[in-house]
C-alpha cells in the first residue's frame, strides 16, 4: 500500500464521515470505490464495512440516544435478514467466472460478475440522488418493512444500504436527530450482519492484513463524525450531494468496464 493511497483513503473517509451526519448516507457509498482502486472487490467490500461498523458504533455514542425504537425495529429487523441475504450472494457471484474480455490499445480488461453488480447498483444509487426532490420516492411507515429488507440486501450485497435507507426514512417526518440516530442503529446492524457473513468467506481475514489501510480509515472517519456533529446544524449539501453522485456514477461505469 502506498503512501499516496494512505493519503487518499484518508481524505476521502474523512470527507464522507461528515457528509454521513447530514445525509444519513455517504461513508460506504464513497470509501467502496477508493478501496477498489487498490484491493479486490471481495477484500474492498469487508473494508468498507469494517471501517462503516467501526464509525457507526464512535456516532452511536454521540447521538444514539435521539433514535426511534419504533422505526429501529421496523425497519431493522427485516434489514438484518436482507443483509445476509445479499452476503450470502455476493459470495456466490464472486465465484462466478468473468463475463468477457476486451482489449484497448494494449491492455486487456476482464468483466466480472460482482463488479458489474456493484456497478449497477452505485449507478442506480447515483441517479437517484440526481433526481429533483419532487420527484424523490415518497413512503409510508407501512412500508419500512420492506423498505429495511431492500436496504438490508443491499447493504450485503455491495455495501450501498444508506442511499435507500434514507430515502424511506426521510419521508417519515422526524426530526434531523432522530432521522440520522435511528438510521446509524440500522446501518450498524445491517454491518454486523453482513461482516459476519463475510467471515465466513474469509474476506474479513483479508481486509484483516490491510491493516494500515483500515487503520488509517476508521480514524480519519471517527474524526470526520465528530466534525460533522459540530457542523450538523450549519450546512447545507444539496450541492456537495451532486458532486458526490456524479463521482460514483464515473466510479461505477469505470468498475462496469473492469478498469478498476
Amino acid at each position: 500500500m502506498t503512501t499516496l493511497g494512505l493519503v487518499l483513503i484518508s481524505v476521502v473517509a474523512f470527507l464522507a464521515a461528515i457528509l454521513t451526519f447530514f445525509s444519513g448516507f455517504g461513508l460506504g457509498t464513497l470509501l467502496l470505490p477508493v478501496f477498489l482502486l487498490f484491493f479486490p472487490v471481495e477484500v474492498a467490500i469487508a473494508m468498507t464495512g469494517i471501517v462503516h461498523l467501526a464509525n457507526n458504533l464512535f456516532k452511536t455514542s454521540l447521538v444514539g440516544h435521539f433514535a426511534s425504537r419504533q422505526v429501529v425495529l421496523a425497519f431493522g429487523v427485516p434489514a438484518l435478514l436482507g443483509a445476509w441475504i445479499g452476503a450470502l450472494l455476493l459470495g456466490q457471484l464472486s465465484g462466478l467466472s468473468s463475463l468477457g474480455e476486451y482489449t484497448l490499445g494494449d491492455t486487456s480488461w476482464q468483466i466480472s460478475p460482482v463488479k458489474l453488480i456493484v456497478a449497477v447498483l452505485m449507478i442506480g444509487f447515483a441517479i437517484l440522488e440526481l433526481l429533483p426532490d419532487d420527484k424523490q420516492p415518497v413512503f409510508s411507515k407501512g412500508v419500512l418493512p420492506f423498505g429495511g429488507l431492500l436496504s438490508g440486501f443491499f447493504g450485503g450485497l455491495s455495501g450501498h444500504q444508506g442511499a435507500l435507507r434514507s430515502a424511506f426514512l426521510i419521508r417519515l417526518g422526524l426530526s434531523k436527530e432522530t432521522f440520522i440516530a435511528s438510521g446509524i442503529l440500522i446501518a450498524m446492524g445491517i454491518d454486523v450482519v453482513r461482516l459476519l457473513t463475510y467471515g465466513t468467506s474469509g474476506w474479513i481475514e483479508l481486509a484483516s492484513r490491510e491493516w494500515p489501510a483500515l487503520t488509517i480509515g476508521i480514524v480519519s472517519a471517527i474524526a470526520g463524525a465528530l466534525i460533522g456533529r459540530q457542523w450538523l446544524r450549519k450546512v447545507k449539501l444539496i450541492h456537495v450531494q451532486r458532486i458526490v453522485a456524479i463521482t460514483i456514477l464515473l466510479m461505477a461505469i469505470a468498475l462496469g468496464l473492469g478498469w478498476v
